[in-house]
């Protein structure tokens, strides 16, 4: 099983079966389709939360003009959530065993993601 993790806390799947465009961490960004009609999820997989490849083909999917639902899977850690919120994801999705070593209060800690970009906040200052 798995838990799923939005900026109001941990939630269950709750995606309704229809169409799912799967892309791997390996995959390369010239690859990805252009036409994304009828997907209602983008899942892309983290093989671990030391490679950051799929939060560049999030940004390459959104680029592409992917507007729906995206979800970053693997085990990725809370400090990841804000990253992956800033490269389009809507969602993480981790394994129950890493969820009950990152409770919910340790994501919630990150959900402020917007106000904690440490870049615009010294652009603000500038």
């Amino acid at each position: 099983m798995s838990v799923i993790i939005r900026d109001d806390g941990f939630h269950g799947d709750d995606h309704d079966g229809a169409a799912v465009l799967d892309i791997a961490h390996d995959t390369r960004p010239e690859a990805i389709p252009g036409d994304f009609t009828g997907v209602a999820l983008v899942r892309i997989a983290f093989p671990n939360c030391s490679d950051g490849r799929g939060f560049t083909l999030a940004r390459h999917v959104r680029a592409k003009g992917y507007g729906g639902r995206m979800r970053a899977t693997g085990p990725l850690i809370a400090d990841q959530y804000a990253m992956a919120r800033r490269s389009g994801f809507d969602e993480v999705e981790i394994p129950d065993e890493l969820a009950a070593r990152q409770p919910a209060d340790q994501w919630a800690f990150r959900s402020d993601w917007q106000n904690l970009d440490y870049q615009a906040r010294l652009k603000s200052h500038a």
